[in-house]
């Protein structure tokens, strides 16, 4: 509507834009005028590009991106976090046997003493095996400590959960086997004594044999230590391989030394992978069944606990 000639025109209302933020603010430049059909050209070419985009973001979250959701990756994935989620039962069992794994193929059954509470690297782990380690990461260190049916060994079991994904695994696997670490004394894992049982004196000089493998289907590394239950020392610790080996003359061999760590430490890993198995496949009315029952049992957050 037109004013009346003489009244007052009502005050100009001006739109203020928003506040740009500090970091994305830019020096004024002067605009040079645009012909009408560039300007439409650029702004097909503007409205054209941003649709490529938004159907390629669009895709991206339908289907995810190839790269970020493989199979390898969502194993890591749900490995990485299995450490507090499943049941100390289930990772390391009470009782653990073995067909034919003893020496001349005799059966062995061992059973678990003490559970240590999780930790990182630094409390669990020589300094030098943290370090052979250190390109993997280290996220959290599980350990337990088993005897022999006869009480005359004792054998310490860890799994070392990893930051790393496939590629670093089987880079740290292919160092492991092609310059023997797994192999080095000064590599050896360490022992986890318990108090108050026949592992009381299971210190580092009662190292007798070891073993030390790196998964690459998972980011865990699995070591086993063992030796002689009565606390005595051992002057020539030598890798299970070799105690394993025909022929091997040494103390640890001997003993069997070598046959207990390899066993011990062949099914925790074999029980780690079921437990991660079965985990995944949780869904439905039976997925919740399992829920309850690791709800109802114990898991490694866990304090240590020292079996009966």
């Amino acid at each position: 509507m037109t004013p009346r000639p003489g009244a007052p025109r009502p005050p100009v209302q001006m739109w203020i834009p928003p506040e740009t933020p500090a970091e994305m603010t830019t020096r004024l430049r002067p605009v040079r005028t645009r012909r009408p059909a560039r300007t439409v050209g650029a702004v097909a070419a503007v409205v054209l590009g941003l649709g490529l985009l938004g159907g390629a973001v669009t895709g991206t979250w339908l289907t995810g991106d190839s790269s970020a959701d493989t199979p390898e990756r969502a194993t890591y994935a749900h490995v990485r976090s299995a450490w507090h989620s499943v049941p100390v039962d289930t990772l390391f069992p009470r009782t653990l046997t073995g067909d034919n794994v003893g020496p001349g193929g005799a059966d062995r059954v061992w059973t678990r003493i003490a559970v240590a509470p999780d930790s990182g690297c630094a409390a669990a782990l020589d300094p030098l095996l943290t370090k052979a380690l250190q390109p993997v990461g280290c996220a959290r260190v599980l350990r337990a400590t088993y005897t022999d049916a006869t009480a005359s060994s004792v054998t310490t079991v860890g799994l070392v959960f990893t930051e790393a994904d496939e590629k670093g695994m089987l880079a740290l696997h292919n160092r492991f086997t092609t310059e023997s670490l797994g192999e080095r004394t000064d590599l050896m894992p360490l022992t986890f004594p318990a108090e108050g049982t026949v592992a009381a004196g299971f210190g580092s000089a009662q190292r007798a044999s070891w073993t030390i493998n790196v998964v690459t289907e998972a980011p865990v590394v699995v070591y086993a230590v063992s030796g002689f239950a009565d606390g005595r020392a051992v002057s020539d610790p030598q890798p299970a391989d070799e105690a394993r080996s025909k022929g091997a003359t040494s103390a640890p061999a001997q003993a069997g030394l070598g046959h207990e760590a390899t066993g011990v430490a062949q099914r925790i890993e074999q029980g780690l992978r079921g437990a991660v198995g079965r985990s995944k496949d949780d869904s439905g009315d039976e997925g919740q069944a399992r829920s309850r029952d690791r709800a109802a049992g114990r898991t490694t957050d866990d304090v240590m606990e020292t079996a009966r």
